[in-house]
């Protein structure tokens, strides 16, 4: 049986550069209006459902131009981005990444896109500023800094946004990485992969929205996604330590 089901076929007869994959769960308030400030961008979309349980589909069904795949049960952030990856190549070299929780400005994306071109082979993460806004959490901030330090411990690039989900990664090579983790820890995971095989991971800065506390609609859990974070460190640090006299690690 399928894993996927999808909706509303989007054909391309002529391989584009850039695709843009947005993965949701339970984000019916803000996802039509992130899909259709994407649609700005004219790029092929593709919408991973994963599993949500809300409104989300009824939301975005009827929306004309889009790509929907649905997973019938949530299998996590990295699970529902990796299928992004895998309908996203069909069109595109690269694959554009934004949150479905309003965070993001899908408009931002041409300053990523600019950055992809210049580095071809690089992963762009998009840097977030204003994240010491009043309506920005502390575990947010705090959990940016938690994140930069392992990464980089664990072999991963110096950056100053690993938690961004806002990044542009270039097709197939991100699918080529064999990212174990499927959840929330996917995207610190594949920054350290991309460093050891040489993939350059690059900053971008883009703007951030925070709403209002009692707004923002998040499905992080500060303690099982620290603890699901630190097993996936303690796996890549391991696995550091015995790799590293065989593959030579980018500043």
């Amino acid at each position: 049986m399928s894993q996927v089901n999808r909706h509303n076929g989007l054909h391309c007869k002529n391989k584009k550069k850039f695709a843009i994959v947005i993965p949701v769960y339970n984000h019916h308030q803000k996802v039509s209006h992130v899909i259709r400030s994407a649609l700005a961008l004219h790029l092929p979309i593709f919408v991973i459902d994963d599993g949500s349980s809300d409104l989300t589909f009824e939301k975005i069904k009827d929306i004309a131009g889009i790509h929907i795949v649905r997973h019938p049960k949530n299998l996590g952030k990295g699970a529902a981005i990796m299928t992004g990856f895998a309908e996203a190549a069909g069109v595109a070299d690269w694959a554009i990444t934004i949150d479905a929780d309003g965070q993001h400005d899908p408009a931002d994306a041409e300053k990523l896109m600019k950055a992809a071109i210049t580095s071809p082979g690089a992963i762009i993460v998009g840097m977030r500023t204003g994240m010491d806004g009043a309506h920005v959490l502390w575990t947010s901030r705090f959990g940016r800094q938690f994140s930069n330090f392992w990464v980089w411990i664990s072999g991963g690039p110096r950056l100053q946004d690993s938690q961004s989900g806002f990044r542009i990664y270039p097709l197939p090579e991100a699918m080529n990485l064999n990212v174990k983790s499927k959840r929330f820890e996917f995207e610190v995971e594949i920054l350290v992969l991309a460093n050891r095989h040489g993939i350059p991971v690059i900053e971008a800065p883009v703007n951030v929205n925070y709403d209002p506390a009692g707004e923002r609609i998040s499905h992080f859990r500060p303690w099982m996604d620290f603890f699901r974070n630190t097993r996936a460190f303690s796996r890549l640090i391991v696995e550091r330590i015995l790799i590293r006299p065989f593959v030579k690690e980018r500043d």
